[in-house]
């Protein structure tokens, strides 16, 4: 097993059990304080949502700083058990769904303050799934949209203003806000 570290809040330095899969790409520590600073005066009480959650590392950081709850999409299974058995440990609300994010997508109605997107950048997931948010209405009024994606790969189509965005490496990371 590796591990992630929750950067700040309630479980601030605190380490959890992550699977070693050559898949997963946890957001790294730099992206995620500099996420969480766009998101402080989002992030207390809200309802978020971690599509491709893979480490759960953007998600339980929300919940470390305070958001409600957050839902965990990850369709590996032994991945999400292992989220499971962080949420456990730590004993934070939230809800893991074993689904492909398509799948977890159409089934739900529930719009989230917060959702986090950052899919595998080789499946061009990253239009149809933002288009999948905007028809379905899943993202709250006032709420944020963060994205993570190859920085050389095109622009994605949102209805909704860019509000911030920035590289580290070959990353690019956008907040759009649904205002």
């Amino acid at each position: 097993m590796g591990k992630i570290r929750i950067i700040a809040g309630r479980w601030r330095g605190r380490k959890l059990n992550v699977p070693n899969e050559e898949t997963l790409r946890p957001t790294p520590d730099r992206v995620r304080e500099t996420l969480f600073n766009w998101l402080a005066e989002n992030i207390h009480g809200a309802t978020c949502l971690d599509l491709f959650a893979g480490t759960g590392a953007l998600g339980f950081e929300a919940l470390s700083r305070g958001a409600a709850s957050c839902t965990f999409v990850e369709k590996h299974a032994q991945t999400a058990k292992t989220l499971q058995n962080n949420l456990v440990l730590i004993q934070a609300c939230g809800d893991i769904q074993a689904l492909d994010a398509t799948q977890f997508l159409n089934s739900t109605s529930q719009a989230f303050d917060i959702i986090f997107l950052d899919p595998p950048f080789e499946k061009n997931l990253l239009q149809p799934i933002c288009d999948l948010i905007v028809e379905k209405q899943l993202l709250k009024a006032n709420g944020v949209l963060y994205v993570e994606k190859e920085k050389c790969s095109d622009d994605i189509a949102l209805p909704w203003p860019c509000i911030k965005t920035k590289t580290a490496g070959e990353v690019a990371y956008s907040l759009y806000s649904n205002h």
